[in-house]
């Protein structure tokens, strides 16, 4: 994770250089605002909703697709039923691209989250301006007063947000600081090991009128059921589908159809 963070900011200052962030902010601030949040409109409501990941490759279990044909893969979970799509932008460790977004917020018509490390207000403006109608904002490597302060840049821009919290701790620091959507990773990024109770364990004291996101390790139908069962209103899944054949099929047997 420290290692990705510090990536990320070099990688922003970087991009400063060359596109300010009162160009980028200007931009974002002069397209629709008015989007009537489509993220969290899309996981209200339902019995279970399922953000479908576009991802090329992780730290934890290296190169998944290498062909990655993203626009085709968006597309099928579209068909199959996904509610929303999550796409990795990070280029070094996920090996994602911001032109990903970009092209697949553009050819479907479902709301995209930005899956990165939001560092900096700058990445909530490139978000906006790719296309995205969500950012994640992770808890662990926000400062105080930092997480309520995007929350709000977020927000204006009419994008949702979905706040990572992996202790009690977090949970309130995402509470506190107003947000809406609550996920929790059940990988550990430091040991990469999956733990599902910590999705159960978080449910618990995560407020009812937040909506609470399950993310990573949900490989089977019996998974989704047990996360069902605690409480969770969405499920993220990425590796499962990008490892599948058919990734329609595999969407349905998940939703157990």
């Amino acid at each position: 994770m420290d290692r990705i963070v510090k990536s990320t900011r070099t990688r922003i200052t970087e991009a400063q250089r060359i596109h300010p962030l009162l160009e980028l902010k200007q931009k974002a601030e002069a397209m629709n605002c008015n989007t009537g949040f489509p993220f969290y409109k899309a996981l209200q409501g339902k019995e279970m909703s399922f953000i479908c990941e576009v991802k090329k490759a992780s730290p934890a279990k290296g190169m998944i697709d290498e062909a990655f044909p993203f626009l085709e893969i968006a597309k099928e979970y579209e068909k199959a039923g996904a509610d929303a799509i999550s796409c990795l932008t990070e280029p070094y460790y996920f090996l994602g691209n911001d032109e990903h977004l970009k092209q697949i917020a553009e050819n479907v018509s479902i709301p995209v989250l930005r899956k990165d490390y939001t560092v900096s207000e700058y990445m909530i403006y490139e978000a906006k301006l790719l296309g995205a109608a969500a950012v994640v904002f992770h808890c662990s490597i926000l400062k105080e007063g930092q997480l309520e302060e995007y929350l709000e840049i977020a927000h204006s821009l009419g994008l949702s947000a979905l706040v990572e919290a992996r202790t009690t701790e977090e949970v309130k620091k995402a509470v506190e600081a107003g947000a809406k959507i609550i996920g929790t990773n059940n990988r550990d990024l430091e040991s990469y090991v999956i733990d599902m109770n910590l999705s159960k364990e978080l449910r618990n004291i995560v407020p009812k009128d937040c909506i609470f996101v399950s993310e990573s390790g949900i490989q089977t139908p019996e998974d989704v059921v047990l996360l069902k069962q605690i409480g969770a209103d969405a499920v993220l899944v990425g590796e499962a589908l990008m490892r599948a054949e058919d990734k329609t099929k595999m969407l349905h047997t998940l939703k157990g159809e």
